[in-house]
């Protein structure tokens, strides 16, 4: 029995139909209101921040993802991934199962220094000092041996469906609508964007591969790098019509975050968008080299197309 914690979010979703496609049919569909992806799955309602529920949802589970997604709201986040994380350590510890948590790179320091999977955090806001606060409880407990774990981290999300991020929902999506694109302060700085179904799929192999437990691993992404300008040419290419957009520079954020909740969510994030964000996924590519990856070409096509 392969559990996923946090089902219903678009890598939850992803990654059921990965699991179902190449390793287990022996599915669990965990969340406060599982939804099945594939014929197969089990569904247990349960809410991961009672402890107890949290445990009956793992009971009989070899593996069991983590892949709970919260709206970007910097209180609920203190709030709730620590407790969750905690929850899911001992619930795994107490019937012997093996925890894959799916995290992102918001400890990090936003420079435009490499990010590898040794990178020491540095979180600069309150969200990234809570996924700090939460995958150091799990790198602690994986360090003590209180449970056999992985860490799978993310750069920023795009894709397909309900994928959430901040570029989806200011760039892509709203192409996708013919609207001009808004693009967050610079449109000359390399970005790091990862294909979300390629997201889930990596988790997916990572969390079957008894030899990569007991480490965290950077998810593969294109290593050909583009900007936010060149991620728009793209997206003129393939809809054959040239897609405009607006940058939005410090002051027009500084002022948004006055009326908006989003944009004060947003805030602590924007100095990423100053600067290249070099996320290296080396270290997957090295261990599984026929691993496809999507490229932005490729990526972008489709959401344009589709």
């Amino acid at each position: 029995m392969q559990t996923i914690l946090g089902a219903n979010g678009q890598i939850g979703t992803e990654l059921a139909r990965d699991l179902h496609r190449n390793h287990t049919r022996d599915i669990r569909l965990v969340s406060r209101q599982p939804r099945r992806v594939n014929e197969t799955d089990e569904l247990v309602a349960a809410d991961l921040m009672d402890a107890a529920q949290t445990d009956a949802a793992v009971a009989g589970s070899d593996i069991a993802y983590l892949t709970v997604g919260l709206p970007a709201d910097s209180q609920m986040w203190a709030q709730r991934f620590p407790v969750m994380m905690r929850n899911a350590i001992d619930a795994c510890a107490h019937h012997g199962t093996k925890l894959v948590f799916f995290d992102n790179t918001y400890m990090y320091p936003m420079t435009s220094e490499p990010q590898t999977e040794d990178t020491p955090f540095r979180p600069a806001g309150s969200k990234g000092r809570t996924r700090a606060q939460t995958a150091t409880m799990l790198l602690d407990a994986m360090t003590a041996g209180t449970v056999d774990a992985v860490i799978c981290r993310a750069p920023e999300f795009y894709g397909p469906n309900q994928t959430q991020s901040f570029t989806n929902a200011m760039v892509f999506d709203r192409i996708a609508q013919h609207k001009r694109a808004f693009v967050p302060i610079r449109d000359d700085t390399l970005r790091s964007l990862i294909w979300t179904p390629d997201a889930s799929r990596a988790m997916a192999l990572i969390g079957n591969t008894e030899s990569a437990y007991g480490q965290t691993w950077h998810l593969p992404i294109d290593s050909n790098r583009r900007t936010y300008a060149q991620l728009m040419e793209l997206t003129s290419q393939a809809s054959g019509h040239q897609n405009k957009y607006t940058v939005l520079g410090t002051p027009v954020f500084a002022l948004g975050r006055l009326f908006s909740k989003n944009v004060r969510e947003l805030w602590e994030l924007l100095p990423r968008y100053g600067v290249d964000t070099v996320f290296v996924s080396d270290k997957f590519t090295r261990a599984f080299p026929d691993f496809a990856v999507t490229t932005y070409d490729a990526g972008v096509a489709q959401l344009v197309t589709h």
